[in-house]
């Protein structure tokens, strides 16, 4: 037996830039002994990590982080994120300064050295004078972040960025002071724009890549920073962080809810909407249970706390969001791939240009070294690197503002494949409130029947008992006591009250025990269940008593939601416990395309297992503890937020309210983040494909184009953030509900 302590922590990681960057971190992290695994999404700069505690500390992530020469800022389990933004501000403000600076010195220098205009024989001594120190303040950043690189054997975009620049400048120098090479070879204002563009880049890339993240900011700033507490009888505010389970907390008018509980006094209607995307409030009185980041209305009243800090919902959805963002779905494997080997090509590309340039057809050696460093400037990684964090970072978040919560990156990919979706009924089609519409008696009184039927589901927590038992309570019938209970799973129980056995069930169940049911008692049942309605019998003393019919209204938005998933050319259907007669009655009010009725609880699973032997790939919609294996088993599998925490775990998609449309939001959505991402993905291709042969001097000889190296460095700065700003436009999401 293993005595791991499996703990996951998310590091906050500041200094990379591409996906070289990436790598680097995520293969020094898993190098780690007691390391499980550790994924890093360059979009919102973090690392997830999954580790032994008994073998790692934080302390220990945090050394290796540094040791590659990348900065530890923080985790979410020792800070609150003010690193992270004070190091966000500090790297904002200081690239602001530096391209600033740049634009200032080098814009006025590439001027005067494109105008026809004849300057001074020591015109090169004041270059190097004002070129040098702006160069080596915007440079140095680029410098040491290579030579962290190439000290643990990477290959990354500052390494190559370094190359180029690093050329261009002690070219000029070597020009200036006569070493080797003629003053034809003073590339200064390139050195210097080169260092600027790359650094303007940067700034806007990490100032487009923290607004991918405002998702998650939203959710943390829901919880206020202090609760107003009841303790020895006085009310007092204390710091969010010192309130206890069993606190009473004190809301009121306009307050937010700071941690989870249940009411203990007064009542109000409570917006939630920023937890579920359900915009109508819901009232709050004696009993009920109240989340944290929730919005009190008018009203006030006392709650107790029974979920705090890290245990409270909204931490679990933000920890759920952040892990979710931080996954990456099999598509990234591609750009992966690519990066492997893409800046090892360069490099063999920006070689060869030079010494075809040069060596073969004999150009100038300043033409060469242009092509060269040109090549080796443009050919930026980080678009690739950012094809995909960004959209899954911004796609993510913006499903869970709509209170839809998708949990990993791989749902994003099955959603474009599924072809069938399947429900659960009682609970997710419908309210899960069934009502009892009919009884039906062949012995006995109604009082004696609905007594001993009422006593045998009072021991059973299944919803149709509980409607059974509420409509006797309703009619001043208590249930009776009960001796010798047996519970049937999925078909009914039994038990002793009076010394009279009474079993309540489905037809599966009477069968097995052998109870006689007449032509007319069928008849009963078949009309009762062409209605739509679960009937449910009852003997006594293994005869017959009656049946009793139940109803459980569909939801507002069942039918809604099954035209829009057909429309979009899915095939629906629905899994049940019911009879056939009742489940194809609600398959002919919905238009479903097939039923599977009268499926066990363990069965649902194996009928998911069923269709996907067929081809099919499945998303499974359900809710209770008995969706479970079907949940897990489906290729996605989707929960509502109101059902059962089991529920919620088994699947890869959370519905945070209880509205049927989160279905087609989620699968549609899921959808746009993959197609955002390959659309990424092309772009990122296509501008190295376009832009390294024309960097080479492919277009020299037809058309005379010569591509200059800063010119190179501002289209890699604009890939990066042509791709981020792509992947942002998803915030703009919204549900679209074809009727």
């Amino acid at each position: 037996m293993s005595n791991t302590q499996e703990n996951t922590a998310i590091l906050n990681i500041g200094g990379m830039h591409c996906a070289m960057c990436v790598k680097t971190v995520e293969r020094s992290l898993n190098s780690l002994d007691g390391v499980r695994g550790a994924t890093v999404n360059l979009a919102t700069e973090k690392a997830q990590i999954v580790f032994d505690s008994e073998k790692v500390t934080l302390a220990d992530l945090r050394t290796v982080v540094e040791s590659t020469g990348y900065q530890y800022l923080g985790s979410d389990q020792d800070d609150t994120g003010l690193a992270e933004k004070k190091s966000l501000e500090d790297d904002l403000k200081t690239r602001r300064l530096s391209f600033t600076l740049g634009f200032a010195v080098g814009i006025p220098l590439m001027l005067l050295m494109w105008l026809p205009i004849r300057l001074p024989q020591f015109w090169p001594y004041i270059l190097f004078a004002v070129t040098s120190p702006v160069f080596f303040f915007i440079s140095y950043p680029i410098f040491r972040a290579a030579f962290q690189a190439l000290r643990n054997r990477s290959l990354n975009m500052d390494v190559m960025y370094s190359m180029g620049m690093g050329v261009a400048y002690l070219s000029s120098v070597m020009a200036t002071f006569g070493l080797v090479l003629s003053r034809d070879f003073m590339f200064y204002e390139t050195a210097l724009m080169l260092a600027t563009f790359l650094t303007l880049g940067r700034f806007l890339e990490t100032r487009a890549k923290s607004r991918t993240s405002d998702s998650i900011k939203k959710l943390m700033e829901l919880q206020p920073p202090v609760a107003t507490v009841i303790r020895n009888n006085f009310e007092m505010d204390i710091p969010l962080a010192e309130v206890l389970v069993g606190d009473v907390i004190i809301i009121k008018p306009g307050g937010k809810v700071p941690v989870d509980g249940f009411v203990q006094s007064g009542d109000s209607f409570v917006d939630e909407s920023m937890l579920t995307g359900e915009p109508v409030p819901v009232f709050k009185e004696n009993g009920s249970k109240v989340v944290a980041g929730t919005v009190n209305q008018d009203g006030s009243f006392n709650f107790i706390a029974e979920k705090v800090g890290k245990e409270t919902m909204l931490a679990q959805i933000i920890r759920m969001v952040e892990e979710a963002q931080g996954s990456k779905p099999p598509v990234q494997r591609i750009a992966d791939t690519a990066v492997s080997y893409f800046i090892p090509a360069v490099l063999a590309i920006a070689l060869i240009s030079f010494v075809v340039w040069y060596l073969i057809v004999g150009n100038s050696l300043l033409f060469s070294l242009t092509t060269l460093i040109a090549v080796l400037v443009i050919a930026c990684p980080c678009a690739l690197g950012l094809a995909t964090p960004t959209a899954v970072t911004v796609g993510i978040g913006r499903g869970a503002e709509l209170g839809v919560l998708i949990k990993n990156g791989e749902v994003l990919e099955a959603a474009g494949k599924i072809s069938t979706v399947v429900f659960d009924k009682t609970g997710t089609l419908t309210e899960g409130k069934p009502q009892v519409v009919d009884v039906k008696i062949y012995e006995g009184n109604e009082q004696v029947f609905l007594q001993l039927a009422a006593g045998i589901e009072a021991k059973s927590q299944h919803p149709l008992g509980k409607a059974i038992v509420g409509y006797a309570r309703t009619i001043s019938i208590e249930p009776g006591n009960v001796d010798s209970f047996q519970n049937f799973g999925g078909k009914g129980i039994s038990g002793n009250i009076d010394e009279k056995l009474v079993i309540v069930g489905n037809r599966k169940l009477f069968n097995e025990q052998k109870i006689d049911i007449s032509e007319d008692v069928i008849n009963d049942i078949d009309r009762f269940e062409n209605e739509g309605n679960t009937v449910v019998l009852v003997a006594i003393q293994n005869k017959i008593a009656g049946i009793i019919a139940i109803a459980d209204q569909l939801k507002e938005s069942a039918q809604r939601t099954i035209n829009a998933l057909k429309k979009r050319g899915f095939s629906v259907g629905l899994l049940t416990g019911d009879n056939e007669l009742s489940g194809n009655a609600i398959a002919r009010k919905l238009g479903l395309d097939f039923v599977r009725a009268n499926i066990l609880p363990n069965e649902k699973a194996t009928e998911i297992k069923s269709l996907q032997s067929d081809g099919k790939i499945v998303a499974f919609v359900g809710d209770g503890i008995n969706d479970a294996p079907a949940l897990s088993q489906a290729d996605i599998g989707i929960a509502m937020g109101k059902g059962t925490d089991v529920a919620i775990e088994s699947g890869e998609v959370v519905l945070m309210y209880d509205d049927l449309t989160g279905v087609v939001t989620a699968i549609d959505l899921s959808r746009k983040v993959l197609r955002r991402i390959k659309q990424n993905l092309f772009w990122a291709f296509a501008y190295n494909t376009a832009l390294i042969p024309v960097a080479a001097g492919i277009l020299y000889p037809l058309f005379g184009i010569v591509f200059k190296p800063e010119l190179g460095g501002l289209a890699m700065a604009m890939s990066s953030v042509t791709v981020i700003t792509l992947s942002l436009m998803l915030k703009r999401y919204k549900p679209e509900m074809a009727i």
